[in-house]
């Protein structure tokens, strides 16, 4: 019930209402709008973001960003990172944190991209806004309830007014501190280590070449470094506390103490942009969802800033979400949310781990601190046993049900086009090699797609066009095979013999019942 009855309330209605206007937030708010949802994002600051924190932004976030419409802005904002410099004394040890790797057909984009948050944000608050929606800033959750078919939140503007906005589904994407989380009842386990402190500071910095990423180690895993931000002339400082010190974040007192541990007197700050004293979290979401509310990002786990996971592990619950959210919105089954937590609760805890070695690393000094691979890049991450890779289903050489869709260059007409462009968009993509796939795959689009929920794009291989040669070696085609790729860019089903039938049970658990003959899908060749 409302705790303050003298406020008259506004009401309103939408299909989902998101709480928190971070990357994880909007990046679904994005998705739901390319799919005619109704949604709605609030945020209880005043206005988005300003500092640089969660500044790495991994290979296979941007190709999510790709599919949402923004990488090209979130390219043109950040750069590669630079290399490392380890400064011990009089001497600087160069390192390269991340090896450059060459884009190739499967992995257009190989290498770590280095962009301040607030811009990160920001580009995906203008997508949201060219898709017709804003993001509702000074907007504070004040309560929810839910009902058996909808959520209904309590919302305050800063003027005081009140809104009661009725949705069909409520996501708390509103960070560590969630007050989806905590109204929820939802335990947040694990750990805060109030002794281990480091302030991060944005700010233009006079005496330090911008060509690198400084490290000055210091003992007791102490340390400062600073990395320089792209198309800025500012670097993020970071600055690690000792036990007990008590610090101040004015430009006089930060400059004495980065000269103090660097024993360098050219540094010197100037123009702070951004200033936070962090404490590492360590915490995981005891369950995702709970009934019509769910969870993403940093309100279901935080990390250490190690390794940069935490930003894309939370656009990546959101890419995860988004999809089903929908799905279910125009009749799918409603278990297909269960899945949700299910495919993505156990990638938080390994990253987790990923994020909390790198953070020990450092402390020990251990040359696994500063080396980033392929466990980061999140490339390799899959939902093979997962409940819609359940049975497993069939295989190719190369690909199971669950694993990420490689990228690949697709013969159609007379022309070469990437997957990943006919892939992008809201739609599911069935790629059919060999006459039994095609024909299978024909057939489901006439009498097994729904016209309700996401569309269906066919793409038709030549078997015998030898531009195909790239996608079946990729890909591990071998004789008829029918693939049908998810919205978020997983395999969702793979099938090498009874293509038909084993196909149209996939389709049927994972769109909305079929009601009525659906509309010709598009069809690329």
């Amino acid at each position: 019930m409302n705790d303050t009855p003298d406020r008259a309330a506004h009401r309103t209605t939408t299909d989902v209402l998101v709480v928190g206007a971070g990357p994880t937030g909007t990046a679904l708010a994005v998705d739901l709008a390319r799919r005619d949802v109704d949604v709605r994002v609030v945020d209880r600051s005043a206005h988005a973001f300003d500092g640089s924190r969660a500044k790495g932004v991994q290979p296979r976030t941007l190709e999510v960003l790709h599919d949402l419409g923004a990488l090209a802005d979130v390219l043109d904002g950040g750069s590669p990172y630079p290399p490392l410099g380890i400064h011990l004394g009089p001497l600087t040890l160069p390192w390269r944190m991340y090896r450059v790797r060459r884009a190739t057909v499967d992995v257009p984009y190989p290498n770590t991209w280095l962009i301040p948050q607030y811009r990160t944000d920001r580009v995906l608050h203008a997508r949201l806004g060219r898709l017709g929606h804003e993001v509702e800033f000074g907007r504070t959750l004040e309560h929810f309830t839910q009902g058996p078919e909808t959520v209904t939140a309590t919302v305050v503007g800063e003027d005081g007014t009140v809104e009661e906005i009725t949705a069909r589904y409520l996501v708390g994407a509103d960070g560590g501190s969630s007050t989806v989380r905590r109204q929820l009842g939802i335990e947040f386990t694990g750990t805060t280590d109030e002794q281990d402190r480091m302030i991060i500071v944005d700010a233009e910095t006079s005496g330090l070449a911008p060509d690198r990423w400084h490290v000055w180690p210091g003992p007791g895993g102490r340390f400062v470094g600073a990395c320089p931000l792209p198309h800025t002339g500012l670097f993020q400082w970071m600055i690690r506390l000792a036990p007990g010190e008590e610090p101040e974040l004015d430009e006089r007192w930060l400059t004495e103490r980065i000269r103090s541990h660097t024993r360098d007197r050219r540094l010197t700050l100037s123009g702070i942009r951004w200033t936070s004293v962090f404490r590492p979290n360590i915490r995981l979401a005891a369950r995702y969802r709970r009934g019509r509310v769910l969870l993403a990002g940093d309100a279901a786990h935080v990390h250490t800033p190690a390794g940069a996971q935490g930003l894309n592990t939370g656009v990546q619950d959101a890419y995860n979400l988004g999809w089903k959210l929908a799905q279910v919105l125009a009749g799918a089954d409603r278990g297909l949310l269960d899945s949700y937590e299910a495919e993505r609760l156990p990638i938080a805890a390994a990253v987790l781990g990923l994020s909390t070695e790198k953070c020990e690393a450092v402390g020990a000094y251990r040359a696994s601190a500063v080396r980033r691979g392929k466990d980061e890049s999140q490339l390799a991450l899959s939902y093979r046993d997962g409940p819609l890779a359940a049975g497993g289903g069939d295989r190719t050489r190369t690909l199971r049900v669950g694993d990420r869709a490689p990228d690949a260059e697709v013969p159609v007409a007379a022309d070469l086009f990437r997957l990943f462009d006919l892939c992008r968009g809201p739609h599911f993509t069935a790629v059919a090699h060999g006459t039994h796939a095609e024909a299978a795959l024909d057939r489901i689009a006439r009498l097994d797609w729904p016209s309700a929920g996401a569309r269906l794009k066919r793409v038709v291989l030549a078997t015998g066009d030898p531009q195909a040669r790239g996608i079946r070696r990729g890909y591990g085609l071998t004789g008829d095979t029918l693939l049908l790729i998810r919205p978020d860019g997983y395999i969702g089903h793979i099938a090498t013999r009874d293509w038909y039938v084993s196909t149209r049970a996939a389709v049927r658990a994972l769109t909305p019942a079929l009601f009525k003959k659906p509309a010709a899908p598009e069809v690329s060749r």
